[in-house]
Formats: C-alpha cells, sequence, structure tokens
C-alpha cells in the first residue's frame, strides 16, 4: 500500500524573489494532498476528489505538457523527470488545499506525486526534480520556493530559503501570534503574466547584474522605468525578507507587520501583480484590531491574503500553523 503526503504552503514574505535567487519566508501548512494506492505494472491510473475526469499514463512519458486531464501534467512532469525510475501505480489524490489560492496546490501534488512514483533523495533534490516538472507540466518559470517549502517544511517554522543556495534557516513562529490565510480570489499563473515579470526581471539583470547582490542605489542605473520598478521591488524585498525575520526572532511583531504591508505595497506598485480586489483585501485585514499586518501572498494576480495577528485576534480566513514537509505514511 502507498500512502504519502505533501503540505501547502503559504509564504509570509518575499515574492517573485525566488527566481532570481533571492531570499524567501514561507512556512509549510496544515492543509494536505494525499496520495493512496498500490503498485501495477507500467501504467499510473490516478482519480481525484477534486476533479471529474480521470488521468491514465503510460510509462515512459514523453511530452507531460499534452496529457489530459490538465490536473495530470504535474503528475505526468513528474514521471517524466523521473524516466526510468518511475514506479507505475493505481490510486486516489484527496487535498485540503484550495485550488488556485495562492497556495501550492500543484507543487504539491508534485511533490507528493513524486514520492508516490518512488523518489528517493533528499528534500532538496525532490524539490528540484518537481521544480523541472513544473516547467514541463505548466511552461510557467517557476522558482524553488514552492517544491522546497513543501519538501521541507519544520514544524512551528517558518523556513528562510536562499534561493541561490538553496540553504534554509528555521524560523520559530511564536505561540503568542497567529498566521492567518484569507482566500479571496482565484488565480492561475499559466495565461497570467508571471512569465512577463520573470523576463523583466531578466533584462534588469542584464543592465545591473543579478538582482540578489544589488543595491538600491543601481536601480537608478535602469533607464527603462517599467524595468526600474521590478528591480526596485526584488532589491527591496530581499531586505525585507532579512529584516522580517529579525523582527519576528526578536518579538517585533508590530514591525514584521509593517513590512509585510510594504512588501503588498511593493507589489502593487513596483511589481504590479496585485489587482484592486485583493488591495481591498488587504486593506481590510490590516484595519482588524490585533492584526500586526498583512499582504497579499504568492504568485499575484488574484489568490489569497496572508495576516500575522496577535493570537485570539477575530479575522476573516483561517488560521494555519506551521507543519513537517511532505512524507511518505506508514499504512
Amino acid at each position: 500500500m502507498i500512502r504519502v503526503r505533501a503540505p501547502g504552503r503559504v509564504n509570509l514574505i518575499g515574492d517573485h524573489t525566488d527566481y532570481t535567487g533571492g531570499l524567501v519566508l514561507p512556512m509549510a501548512i496544515d492543509r494536505w494532498t494525499v496520495i493512496e494506492g498500490e503498485r501495477v505494472d507500467d501504467v499510473v491510473e490516478l482519480t481525484s476528489e477534486a476533479e471529474d475526469a480521470p488521468l491514465r499514463l503510460d510509462l515512459p512519458v514523453s511530452d507531460a505538457a499534452m496529457v489530459e486531464p490538465a490536473w495530470g501534467r504535474f503528475v505526468a512532469g513528474v514521471a517524466a523527470e523521473l524516466g526510468d525510475d518511475a514506479q507505475a501505480m493505481r490510486g486516489r489524490v484527496t487535498t485540503s488545499i484550495p485550488i488556485g489560492a495562492g497556495l501550492s496546490s500543484s507543487a504539491a501534488l508534485e511533490v507528493a506525486a513524486a514520492l508516490a512514483l518512488g523518489f528517493e533523495g533528499t528534500p532538496t533534490a525532490l524539490a528540484e526534480l518537481c521544480r523541472r516538472a513544473e516547467h514541463r507540466a505548466s511552461g510557467v518559470p517557476c522558482g524553488i520556493m514552492d517544491q522546497l517549502c513543501i519538501a521541507a517544511g519544520v514544524a512551528g517554522h517558518g523556513l528562510l530559503i536562499n534561493c541561490t543556495t538553496l540553504s534554509i534557516d528555521s524560523v520559530r513562529i511564536p505561540d503568542e501570534v497567529a498566521v492567518v490565510v484569507q482566500f479571496v480570489d482565484h488565480r492561475r499563473l499559466d495565461g497570467s503574466e508571471y512569465s512577463t515579470r520573470v523576463e523583466e526581471c531578466a533584462a534588469a539583470e542584464a543592465i545591473i547584474g543579478p538582482l540578489r547582490m544589488a543595491t538600491p542605489d543601481l536601480v537608478e542605473k535602469i533607464k527603462d522605468p517599467v524595468l526600474r520598478r521590478r528591480a526596485r521591488h526584488v532589491i527591496t524585498e530581499n531586505q525585507r525578507v532579512r529584516d522580517f525575520a529579525s523582527a519576528l526572532s526578536s518579538g517585533a511583531y508590530v514591525t514584521a507587520g509593517h513590512l509585510m504591508l510594504r512588501s503588498h505595497a511593493s507589489l502593487r506598485d513596483d511589481f504590479e501583480t496585485s489587482t484592486p480586489t485583493m488591495d481591498a483585501a488587504v486593506a481590510a485585514m490590516a484595519a482588524i484590531p490585533g492584526v500586526y499586518g498583512a499582504r497579499m501572498t504568492g504568485g499575484g494576480f488574484g489568490g489569497c491574503v496572508v495576516a500575522l495577528a496577535e493570537l485570539g485576534t477575530r479575522t476573516p480566513g483561517w488560521q494555519v500553523r506551521a507543519v513537517d514537509g511532505a512524507r511518505r505514511m506508514e499504512t
């Protein structure tokens, strides 16, 4: 019997920094994708409680991007990356991660699928394989934050990840604060301007060098106003990640909340990945007494708001806790 589960993730701060090798601070959350089943020969057959159409994959997989139904492309991408090491199975996918909410339901499916199909290796190697699978499946040039957080989560902690070295420092989530997630607006990254933002960051780097190493004064060397704004967001966001980790660790929750609000303003004004609906939701959440700060989280163009609040504060959405990363479960 096969049984694996992978958590979702919420990013506390540090968006659109991972694909430039910058800093992020997500945490794995207590919402899971579970795959259960049994070994069979030469084929992967999965049903999903969240999708009508079942998936059937003949192994080996050649073209994951053409697989139908579309949800199965993430599994197919994983199988293609595993190659001859992919182990056939028949089973079922269930999830408590809202799909299209910005909580990494697709990355959780990839990581769970890799474990179910026989991956053996470190959390970092698992994340790297699943990132490549995402590229195969969707064509979205995502960074590694989602897959690495889901693979390497630590209960009770956020993960300060350096997306160049893939080093991870655990940052404790204090018991006296709550992390709250509010789903606001459905979104998809494929077909959005996400890929355009990746290209714009690359264009800025061609002018001033790696954004992860750049200082704010270098932004003025970029003549194009759009590229200048994109670079300014990434450079300042990397610093906000550092400052947020320090504030959270030292109990400076008001400071941490202000950093979240500044992060959202930067996503709205410099990176232009927010929407009026998301802006209104962030403002409403931040106005609640007891909420230290809030921001849009994830790839943008919709999704979820994440807030840091005093424990016991009444807020919309649900309180999440930081959990361990993906694993095989005893059956």
